[in-house]
């Protein structure tokens, strides 16, 4: 994640003390403990969406986690110490154990967020997920109503959704926005701010495509770099325009590190006062980290090294805890992908950010052929990458 709020106004928020902090020790988000996890606990979900990643389906898969083995591979980890737990899907409330799996993260400690859809979200929910102590509910909402609705494959998600966002406000339960960034989501970037300010919608995460599960058939939805540039352009705008306002919302970008360089350059060009700091930070980030400092579980407990990289399997935890899954000491692939930059090719390999950026996201390099190959999203020019060995 690349968060605007920190690199140009200097705000900070809870993911930040994890997002920038040196000397983590290769296996977890910081020295002592495991990674961020994402459990993608269940398959199953009310949309079908174009971009979903788990190819989600209407109903469960069958040999999914159950009760029992879910509440194992939470003790494990608590045990790990992991910082952060994103509940994901499909849609995890379509768990019927959702709540009993929600209490049971709560009594072990550990930090609970959840990402949805939204759309099931009725006022006795939002109460219960405020309640059992959820630290973030992230909503997934793609545009405006047209726009989201054909995104999403179902008539009346946009103003479901619009009700779960309400529904948590009311519960004064804490949530965000999660918007995809596809060509038809992009035009509406300005109609989704004048929402999340007329929602009070404390945080906005802007998702760069990955073309992982259905998302592999939107290559007509992909950005070119000039739009992805342009909407950069247009969030760090929006980002000090919020401010000045005195608005609290905090906008971060997720799957492009050279968001974060693109935002330096601009600040550096610009002659900022915040450019030194911002490489400061990009550095002490050091880049894409799936494989240490996140990692996912699927429904069936298949451990990857991100949510979106499923064609890479490390382990199971039906069959192995998921720390001694996740230490992989004799797993000579996650040796050389915690070492990756000496494995890198091409452009990733010779460019003067990759102590910045860390190769950026391998889900997309893997779907271009090669996994060790390039980030086909990266939409820095020849000069800009030439330029990081000077700055």
């Amino acid at each position: 994640m690349i968060s605007l709020t920190k690199m140009l106004l200097g705000r900070e928020h809870f993911g930040d003390r994890l997002r920038y902090k040196r000397g983590t020790n290769g296996a977890g988000a910081a020295d002592g403990t495991g990674p961020v996890v994402v459990w993608n606990c269940t398959r199953a979900c009310n949309l079908f969406c174009r971009h979903c990643y788990a190819s989600a389906t209407q109903r469960a898969r069958e040999g999914e986690l159950s009760t029992g083995e879910a509440k194992d591979f939470l003790d494990s980890l608590a045990v790990f110490n992991v910082p952060a737990l994103l509940l994901s899907g499909g849609e995890p409330l379509l768990r019927s154990d959702f709540f009993e799996l929600l209490e049971y993260a709560r009594v072990l400690g550990l930090r609970v967020a959840l990402s949805t859809n939204g759309t099931l979200i009725d006022e006795r929910t939002a109460a219960r997920i405020a309640e059992l102590g959820v630290s973030y509910v992230g909503i997934s909402l793609d545009g405006s109503r047209e726009v989201n609705d054909a995104f999403r494959g179902v008539d009346g998600a946009y103003d479901r959704t619009i009700a779960g966002f309400r529904n948590c406000r009311k519960a004064e339960q804490k949530t965000g926005l999660r918007l995809s960034m596809t060509r038809s989501t992009l035009r509406d970037l300005p109609d989704i701010f004048r929402l999340v300010e007329e929602e009070g919608i404390a945080r906005v995460c802007l998702y760069h495509l990955v073309p992982s599960g259905r998302g592999s058939e939107l290559s007509g939805e992909e950005p070119s770099q000039e739009e992805k540039r342009a909407a950069l352009d247009f969030l760090a705008e929006k980002t000090f325009d919020l401010s000045a306002r005195g608005v609290d919302t905090e906008i971060l970008t997720v799957d492009n590190h050279c968001d974060g360089i693109y935002l330096y350059l601009r600040e550096k060009e610009r002659g900022g006062d915040r450019a030194a700091e911002m490489l400061e930070l990009l550095s002490a980030s050091g880049g894409n980290r799936s494989g240490t400092a996140i990692g996912a579980v699927d429904w069936d407990g298949d451990v990857h090294i991100d949510q979106f990289t499923r064609d890479v399997v490390l382990g199971n935890v039906r069959e192995n805890d998921f720390s001694e899954i996740w230490r992989g000491e004799a797993d000579a692939f996650l040796h050389r992908l915690r070492d990756r930059k000496r494995h890198l090719r091409g452009r990733c390999r010779t460019c003067g950010w990759l102590e910045q950026c860390n190769g950026n996201l391998r889900a997309r390099a893997l779907a271009a052929g090669d996994f060790w190959g390039p980030d086909p999203a990266c939409y820095l020019t020849d000069d800009e990458i030439s330029g990081g060995r000077s700055c």
